[in-house]
């Protein structure tokens, strides 16, 4: 006899509680084996492949950690340095930049060069503060990213701890489908597969979208001779996961630096802004419906909005499970409000075969 509903969801609530609490208190302790299950997990469809290819699962997971390890050492040794490199100047960059637009706002609106104007003194200011604020958010970047996670870590524990799970993930899986309650497990499987589907979707998906337009915006910046072109590229592929968002950050920052370099040069100018276009047309009309698809069910908002709860909640870490959590969430969601529609609380008397017959003869 299977337990009451009652009882199901306090041992359920019980788990989930325990397992908040326990990212709370070992956050810093779990991060390296949650990044290294997010690391096997987006790669357990490659070595999936190489099974069907012909490999073992040894050879395949050895093969992926190879070529993974030679895209780090390319990656620090010839990309890294340089996003360095052109985000500190772009921080230095600044002042002259911000003197250059005072030069050309009061040139055009002379009633700016009166020395008590409020907006002279503003203009004046924004140079020192940007310099100020950038140089100090990334000191702070560089150093909260330095002292949440070791170099040892990350060199170290998350290679051995991908390595092994992608070795055994299938057993894992296994292992845990053979602990499923078996009243349930017909249930617990296919809402599984659905949150796999929406993390694959989503996340596989996104993580490549942003890749490609990243690498797309750098190249074609750089080629065009944006001063600056790299890492105004990686920072719109970063954020391209926001629809639209990606694009007009990285479109506006891209063409007011181009202004400043380019200034009279309009084909310069539209070269720049045409990157970008063509770039929004290639995401919208080919990359992310090949790559994301249309029924991927996380909604940009709701991701934003669980980010940043378990970004404030539970730190780095809390951001490492809460596109899971969401996209488990959202198809809980989706699974409860098919029971209600399946259920006479939501269908009323025509749920019934026949309504009560005092309602038939009226």
């Amino acid at each position: 006899m299977a337990l009451p509903v009652r009882q199901q969801l306090l041992y359920w609530g019980i788990a989930s509680a325990v397992f908040l609490i326990l990212l709370w208190a070992l956050g810093n302790v779990m991060l390296p084996f949650l990044v290294g299950g997010a690391i096997a997990y987006f790669l357990d469809p490659v070595a999936d492949r190489l099974e069907r290819a012909g490999l073992s699962r040894v050879g395949a997971t050895v093969t992926i950690s190879l070529v993974a390890l030679l895209i780090a050492v390319l990656l620090i040794l010839a990309i890294i340095p340089t996003l360095i490199q052109q985000l500190t100047g772009l921080i230095n960059a600044a002042p002259e930049i911000a003197q250059r637009l005072q030069t050309f706002l009061t040139e055009r609106f002379p009633e700016l060069s009166d020395s008590t104007s409020t907006m002279r003194q503003t203009l004046a200011q924004i140079a020192e503060g940007i310099q100020a604020k950038g140089g100090q958010l990334a000191e702070t970047l560089i150093s909260s990213a330095m002292s949440l996670v070791s170099a040892v870590i990350f060199i170290v524990v998350v290679p051995v701890v991908a390595f092994y799970m992608l070795l055994d993930w299938d057993h894992m899986v296994a292992k845990i489908d053979s602990l499923l309650p078996r009243d349930h497990a017909p249930t617990i499987r296919r809402l599984g597969n659905e949150i796999n589907a929406v993390l694959a979707g989503f996340v596989r998906g996104q993580l490549s979208v942003c890749l490609l337009l990243g690498t797309f915006y750098s190249i074609a910046l750089m080629l065009a001779g944006l001063q600056f072109g790299l890492i105004v590229g990686a920072i719109a592929g970063a954020i391209t996961f926001i629809p639209y968002v990606g694009s007009l950050v990285g479109g506006a920052l891209a063409i007011g630096l181009a202004l400043f370099q380019f200034w009279g040069d309009w084909v310069s100018i539209a070269i720049i802004a045409g990157i970008f276009a063509a770039g929004q047309f290639f995401e919208g009309n080919i990359l992310t419906p090949k790559l994301v698809g249309n029924s991927v069910g996380l909604h940009p908002v709701w991701l934003l909005f669980a980010l940043s709860a378990f970004g404030s909640l539970f730190g780095f870490v809390g951001m490492l499970v809460a596109v899971p959590v969401a996209a488990a969430i959202g198809v809980f969601a989706r699974f409860g409000i098919q029971q209600y529609h399946a259920s006479l609380l939501y269908k009323g008397y025509a749920g019934r075969a026949q309504p009560p017959e005092d309602e038939a003869a009226e």
